[in-house]
C-alpha cells in the first residue's frame, strides 16, 4: 500500500500509542508488573495457583453457559461461580493462539512458532517459585520442556487421534508410546495434571498448569455412551439449532438482543433439503462432536474435585477457553467406522460449524467474529471481586492473558532471556476486570491470520477476508456483521486500514507473503453468498 498524503491524524496518534506503550513495557524489564500497575495482586502475599484449560476448534456458543445445549455442567459451575466475558478473542487459528498465550505478543511480534522474540508464561514464572507443567497439545517448537514446563505429558502435533495417540507423545522430554486399550487423550491429559498438580503439592509450591486439550479438534472421536448421549438431538438441523441457542445467548444477557442472527449462507444447504439419510449422518457427526465436548466437560470436573479434596481450589484461578473458532472442513475419511473406532476421522463440516460460532459469521482462520471469538470463564474464590455469575463486556484478548498472571504472581518481565532480546510485552492485564473494575483496555486490537486480517479500535473493527476488500462495522450495534457501513463511514475505514498496516508493519512485522495489498482497497464486498471456506489445515 502506498500512500502519498501527509499521515492522518488517527495514525499520528497510533504511532505516539504505540512509542508510549514500548516504553511502558521498557519500564517492566525491572519492575513487577504488580507494582508497575498498581495492582495488589494476592491478598495476604500468598500467590494463587494458576490453571488454564484450552479447548481446541470448540465454537463460541458450544458449551452451556454461553447458549450450547451441550451437558457441561462442571464448566457451568466454574462459570455460576465466576465470570465470563462476552467479547475475548483468540487469533482464530492454533499455532498463533498459543503463541499469544504463551508470550503475550502477537505471533510474528513474538517469532511465530519459535518464539525467539517471545519468553513463555512457564519461564516467568518458574522464576518466582511456580511449578510448572503442560498436558496435552504444544504445536510450537522444540518441546515444552525446553520452554521453562517442569513437567510435560501430551503431544508436540497439532492433532493427534484420541484412541492411538501418535509418535510425537512426549513424557517430561522422552517418548512416550504407552498407549492402553483404555487410553483417551482427554483422559490421559487429566490422568497427567493430577499426577503434576500432586508433584507441587508435595514441593509446597504454587504452580502454573496449563491443560491443552486436543478436544473437540477433529478427528471427531469419542466414547460411544457419550456420544448416543447426544443422537438423535440434532434432526431438527443447524438452522434450529442456532436459533435456539441465540434465543438463550440473548436471555441470559451475553448478547444484545439488537444484534441480528445471520442468515445461513447460501452454500449450506437448508436442512430439510437434505435426504433422511443425510441427515443421519448429519445428527451423527454433530453427536460426536459434542461428546467430546461432553467428555473435556467430565475433565475438567475430575480436576476442580481433586482441587477441592486437596484445598486447593479456593486460591487457584481456573481459567477456561478456546484457541478458536469452530472449523468448517468438509472433506474427511473414515466415515464408514464409528467415532469410538480408531480409525475414524470425522470432521465437523460447515453447517454445524456455522452453529457452533453462533451468533456469529465465519470460521476459524477468518478474522470475523466467528473465529475470533471465544469464551473465556474465571473462577478464583479467594481473588474475584465480581458477583458470582456475572458477564463482563470488556473486550480483552488472549495476549493479556500472560500479563495478568505476572500481576498476580508478582513476576518481573524479562529484558533477555537465554541470550535473547525479547520483546516487551503487548497485552495487558485483566486483573482490573477480575477485581470487578473497569480496566484501560486497548487503543486497538489486531488479527491477521494469512491472508485474513482485521482490526478494532473501539466500536469499529475493519475486516477483511482472503485478501478480498476490507468491510466496516460497528461492534457496538452490529457485533454479527451483518451491515457494512464501508460506503457511510470511509474515513474511518482508510484510518482503521492505515492502522492496521502500522500495526502490521511495526508492531507485528508481518512476513511480506501476508502483507501484500488487498484485491481492493474499500468498497463492500458484495454478496454474503461468497462466504464459501475452503479446506483448512491443520
Amino acid at each position: 500500500m502506498t500512500e502519498t498524503t501527509k499521515p492522518r491524524t488517527s495514525e499520528i496518534a497510533s504511532r505516539r500509542h504505540f512509542l508510549k506503550m514500548s516504553a511502558l513495557a521498557a519500564a517492566t524489564l525491572t519492575t513487577p508488573l504488580s507494582v508497575l500497575r498498581g495492582a495488589d495482586a494476592v491478598d495476604g502475599g500468598v500467590k494463587p495457583n494458576i490453571l488454564i484449560i484450552l479447548a481446541d476448534d470448540m465454537g463460541y456458543s458450544d458449551l452451556g453457559c454461553y447458549g450450547g445445549e451441550v451437558e457441561t455442567p462442571n464448566i457451568d459451575g466454574l462459570a455460576s461461580n465466576g465470570v465470563r466475558f462476552s467479547q475475548f478473542y483468540n487469533t482464530a487459528k492454533c499455532t498463533p493462539s498459543r503463541v499469544s498465550l504463551m508470550t503475550g505478543l502477537y505471533e510474528h511480534q513474538a517469532g511465530s512458532a519459535s518464539m525467539k522474540r517471545g519468553v513463555t508464561i512457564a519461564q516467568v514464572l518458574r522464576q518466582t517459585g511456580y511449578f510448572t507443567a503442560i498436558t496435552g497439545k504444544w504445536h510450537l517448537s522444540d518441546e515444552p520442556t525446553d520452554w521453562g514446563f517442569d513437567r510435560y505429558f501430551g503431544h508436540l502435533s497439532g492433532s493427534t487421534n484420541y484412541w492411538t495417540g501418535d509418535k510425537t507423545y512426549r513424557l517430561n522430554g522422552k517418548p512416550f508410546t504407552d498407549f492402553g486399550e483404555d487410553f483417551y487423550s482427554t483422559d490421559a491429559n487429566t490422568d497427567y495434571a493430577i499426577r503434576f498438580i500432586d508433584e507441587a503439592i508435595e514441593q509446597k509450591k504454587p504452580f502454573f498448569m496449563y491443560v491443552a486439550h486436543n478436544a473437540p479438534h477433529s478427528p471427531l472421536q469419542a466414547y460411544e455412551k457419550d456420544v448416543q448421549k447426544y443422537r438423535g438431538q440434532y434432526r431438527t438441523g443447524w438452522d434450529e439449532l442456532r436459533r435456539q441457542r441465540y434465543k438463550r445467548q440473548v436471555e441470559m444477557g451475553l448478547i444484545k438482543s439488537s444484534w441480528e442472527l445471520s442468515e445461513r449462507p447460501a452454500y449450506i444447504p437448508a436442512w430439510d433439503s437434505l435426504s433422511e439419510e443425510q441427515k443421519d449422518w448429519e445428527d451423527f457427526r454433530r453427536a460426536a462432536f459434542s461428546a467430546a465436548i461432553d467428555r473435556l466437560d467430565q475433565n475438567v470436573g475430575r480436576l476442580v474435585s481433586h482441587l477441592k479434596e486437596k484445598d486447593a481450589v479456593e486460591n487457584t484461578l481456573i481459567l477456561v477457553l478456546s484457541d478458536n473458532g469452530a472449523d468448517s472442513r468438509e472433506l474427511g475419511r473414515g466415515h464408514e467406522y464409528p467415532p469410538w473406532d480408531s480409525r475414524s476421522h470425522w470432521l465437523l463440516g460447515t453447517g454445524w460449524a456455522n452453529a457452533a460460532n453462533t451468533p456469529f459469521r465465519w470460521y476459524k482462520m477468518n478474522q470475523h467474529e466467528g473465529g475470533i471469538s471465544t469464551p473465556l470463564i474465571a473462577h478464583w474464590p479467594k481473588g474475584l471481586k465480581t458477583s458470582p455469575g456475572e458477564i463482563t463486556h470488556q473486550p480483552g484478548h488472549i495476549i493479556d492473558i500472560s500479563a495478568t498472571l505476572y500481576d498476580l504472581a508478582s513476576a518481573s518481565y524479562p529484558a533477555t532471556c537465554d541470550g535473547r532480546e525479547i520483546t516487551p510485552l503487548q497485552g495487558n492485564s485483566l486483573l482490573p476486570i477480575l477485581q470487578g473494575k473497569t480496566r484501560e483496555g486497548h487503543d486497538w486490537m489486531y488479527f491477521q491470520y494469512m491472508n485474513n486480517r482485521a482490526i478494532r479500535k473501539g466500536k469499529w473493527k475493519l475486516v477483511s477476508v482472503r485478501s478480498g476488500p476490507w468491510e466496516l462495522y460497528d461492534i457496538e450495534n452490529d457485533r454479527t456483521e451483518l451491515h457494512d457501513l464501508v460506503d457511510e463511514y470511509p474515513e474511518v475505514a482508510v484510518d482503521l486500514r492505515d492502522l492496521w498496516q502500522h500495526v502490521a508493519d511495526n508492531v507485528d512485522h508481518l512476513p511480506e507473503k501476508w502483507n501484500g495489498p488487498l484485491e481492493d482497497s474499500i468498497r463492500p464486498w458484495g454478496s454474503r453468498g461468497g462466504e464459501k471456506p475452503l479446506p483448512n489445515p491443520r
